[in-house]
């Protein structure tokens, strides 16, 4: 089995339970982000031990917010000693429309998982896209480099369509075992 964490930052409570449903999936350690954009020592020795590390963060304005950039900034000494080299990597974001730029978060995150020398899993699952599908439906957003989800602006976490919350937990099991094919 490979050990896998998920580490996020979380504006609202939407994207922490994206979060769960990925960790769950994944059989995964979640490490919160702060509101200061920091992760405890700990924390950081849990993702240097890690297998696999998903990232996951909303997507405000087009990109990450600046509690995930402070983050990923910090890992940069890991990056100087090629510490994350190797490690299986994946990600998801969401924002309140059903486009909202999501794709550029996830750019994003896959390329700050190529700069430390990773490997991506993308999303792996077809598109819901036929005119029978609902929001129930996994993938129904047509994703492929990794996770989207959609949470409306108005709501709370518990109104995220039951597809995309499926389709987080399909996206840890996928990454996880990619890791766990990978470790043997």
């Amino acid at each position: 089995m490979a050990l896998t964490a998920v580490v996020f930052f979380s504006g609202y409570g939407h994207t922490k339970r994206v979060a769960e449903y990925v960790a769950k999936g994944a059989n995964a350690q979640l490490i919160a982000i702060n509101e200061q954009g920091e992760i405890s020592d700990a924390d950081f020795d849990t993702l240097n031990a890690a297998d696999a590390i998903i990232f996951g963060a909303p997507t405000y304005m087009g990109g990450v917010p600046w509690q995930f950039k402070k983050f990923a900034d910090a890992t940069s000494k890991i990056w100087f000693t090629s510490g994350w080299k190797d490690k299986v990597f994946g990600g998801f974001t969401n924002s309140a429309s059903l486009n909202g730029d999501k794709q550029v978060t996830l750019i994003s995150l896959q390329t700050l998982a190529s700069q430390h020398g990773g490997l991506w899993v993308s999303l792996g699952q077809l598109p819901s896209n036929t005119m029978a599908a609902t929001r129930n439906d996994i993938n129904n957003l047509g994703g492929s480099v990794g996770l989207l989800v959609q949470s409306p602006s108005d709501a709370g976490a518990d109104k995220i369509p039951e597809g995309d919350l499926e389709s987080a937990r399909l996206y840890g099991k996928r990454v996880a075992n990619i890791a766990a094919r990978l470790k043997k």
